[in-house]
């Protein structure tokens, strides 16, 4: 079987895998829209090579990957392709699909996980000066606020609804990735934007009163991840901030601002619903530059 006759077998193989990455892992839906483009970018890549998924050996994957560095992808991507491919071939010799592995030798390409420039605090205090008396400013100014003030993933705070939130205990119910539940405390002044939002403008807004979403649009349907990234940018232009904006950056805010201000990196790790400590550890350096500075302002040897 050549690779153009082998595609459509190898898609329908894609899509077992999905299916077994949902039913095992619960991954979310962005998740695994990702892998099913990695995977079909390189089933595409096999067709025009004129070979089928049997034969792929690690040359093969080297070329691939020759191929992703010659069309300019960045060497974060590249690995992240190579972990999917990981997944689906092991996958793939567990259940007796493929009789080896192919990426079982293949070597990652090195790469550095750098974080975007946090904003100051007093970047991050002209954001969330949202003007409440223009319109939709009260449902801005309490996304915004309950952004920074719990880290959540875009994908997070969309998907909220309004029996997520317990005004009186100051906490948010949170379905996070794998779905994974989790609390979240919220702050006074975020309770009070949320309270703002819900007593004044959330009415006014919803189609139907029984509607379960906390943020809604304009047309009173649910808040989308793009219909948020637009207004984050809005406000980031009407605060006069210039370095480039995005939701994932008001997350990276928190967490920062959280270990500069003393917070455990543990602490941290279960806010920000990191199932391991390593992925948190990212931040370590914000850590270790604070320990660093104490110990000199603090020790008499310092």
């Amino acid at each position: 079987m050549t690779g153009s006759d082998s595609l459509p077998v190898f898609l329908c193989h894609i899509q077992a895998f999905l299916d077994a990455l949902w039913s095992e892992r619960g991954l979310a839906d962005n998740t695994l829209e990702s892998y099913r483009q990695d995977l079909t970018a390189f089933a595409e890549f096999l067709s025009s090579q004129d070979k089928d998924i049997t034969a792929v050996d690690r040359s093969e994957l080297q070329l691939y990957l020759n191929f992703l560095y010659v069309n300019g992808m960045s060497t974060a991507t590249v690995a992240r392709r190579i972990s999917c491919l990981r997944q689906f071939f092991r996958w793939s010799v567990q259940n007796g699909s493929l009789s080896q592995d192919p990426t079982a030798l293949l070597l990652s390409p090195r790469h550095s996980r750098s974080l975007p420039k946090a904003l100051g605090e007093e970047d991050i205090e002209a954001l969330l000066a949202v003007d409440t008396e223009q319109r939709l400013g009260l449902r801005d100014k309490a996304m915004l606020e309950l952004l920074y003030a719990t880290g959540l993933r875009v994908s997070e705070l969309v998907q909220i609804k309004q029996a997520d939130v317990s005004m009186r205990q100051g906490v948010a119910r949170v379905l996070g990735k794998g779905n994974k539940e989790r609390l979240v405390p919220i702050g006074e002044r975020a309770l009070d934007a949320l309270q703002a939002y819900l007593q004044q403008q959330r009415g006014q807004l919803a189609n139907h009163p029984a509607e379960p979403a906390l943020f809604l649009t304009e047309r009173g349907k649910p808040m989308t991840r793009q219909a948020f990234w637009y207004l984050i940018k809005r406000h980031a232009r009407r605060a006069g901030i210039t370095q480039p904006l995005s939701p994932h950056s008001l997350r990276h805010c928190f967490a920062t601002h959280l270990l500069d201000h003393g917070a455990d990196l543990r602490v941290v790790q279960l806010l920000l619903g990191h199932s391991d400590l390593s992925t948190t550890q990212i931040y370590t350096h914000i850590a270790r530059d604070r320990l660093q500075s104490l110990h000199a302002a603090h020790h008499p040897r310092g």
